[in-house]
């Protein structure tokens, strides 16, 4: 792979460590089949994310989702959970695509759509949080 430079890209050397720890981590990805919130945002290209919420005293107590997409999708997803996880709901719906890129650092541009994607499901779920599944 290279940069629009010309310039080899090392893709283990070159992305921060922020950025290959949540492409990499599959901890929170399960289907869940009772959860108190439900999004799904479908691309397109075939790409889909699901998020299931779990809400205990305001505060989102466990957060999972599934993908039939790219590493760049989980790694959205991921920084998304880590963001709000055991923040309130109305915290949690502050979060921007743009907070992802940042946290991310070196999610490649043409791929920003990625964090849209996946925050597309999220608010999805936070919407439906204590009523019926949202498909977008």
């Amino acid at each position: 792979m290279t940069q629009s430079t010309g310039e080899s890209f090392d893709f283990w050397n070159d992305h921060s460590l922020e950025f290959l720890e949540m492409a990499m981590k599959r901890d929170f990805q399960e289907s869940v089949q009772a959860s108190d919130g439900y999004g799904k945002s479908a691309r397109d290209c075939g790409d889909v994310v699901e998020f299931y919420l779990m809400k205990k005293n305001g505060r989102l107590s466990t957060i999972s989702y599934d993908i039939q997409g790219c590493l760049f999708s989980h790694a959205c997803a991921n920084t998304i959970i880590k963001l709000a996880l055991n923040a309130s709901v109305e915290q949690a719906r502050t979060i921007r695509a743009q907070d992802i890129v940042d946290y991310l650092k070196t999610l490649p541009e043409k791929e920003t759509h990625c964090a849209a994607h996946a925050l597309a499901a999220f608010n999805a779920a936070l919407d439906s949080l204590g009523g019926e599944k949202v498909l977008l």
